[in-house]
This record gives C-alpha cells, structure tokens and sequence, in this order.
C-alpha cells in the first residue's frame, strides 16, 4: 500500500481543519446559550477566551500530521 504523500495530508487535513472549526463553534454557541443570565464580566471573558482559542489544542496534532514530510524514495 502506498504511502500518502504530504499533499494528501494537508488536503485532507483542511476539510477536517475546517470542519472541526465549525463543530467547535456550534458546541460554543451552544453552551453560551445555555449559560445561566447575568453571568459576571470576568466569567464571560474567560468563556469566550476558551471558546475563542480552544480549537487550536485539538488542531494542533492535526496540523502536524498534515505537515509531517513524505519518506525519501528508495534509492535516494
């Protein structure tokens, strides 16, 4: 079986980059809609900071996969 090359890696890597951001965001909207009202400033800034940046931790080993070099051809 062949190896997938890195230009496989990353176009497969971007359909699920993208689609990951938009699950992350819907679960986001979700849970601030079910957030109780008159949630103090500080706890809403923290909120939104996860909920902002939180997808990049899940992205992260994604992202290296997608960058990882192809194995040098036999012989070279």
């Amino acid at each position: 079986m062949p190896h997938m090359t890195q230009r496989n890696r990353k176009l497969i890597g971007a359909f699920l980059l993208v689609g990951s951001i938009v699950l992350w965001s819907v679960m986001a909207t979700w849970i601030y809609l079910k957030l109780p009202q008159g949630l103090p400033g500080l706890v809403l800034i923290l909120f939104f900071i996860v909920a902002g940046m939180g997808w990049t931790l899940p992205a992260m080993p994604l992202i290296k996969w997608m960058a990882r070099p192809d194995p040098s051809a036999p012989g070279r």
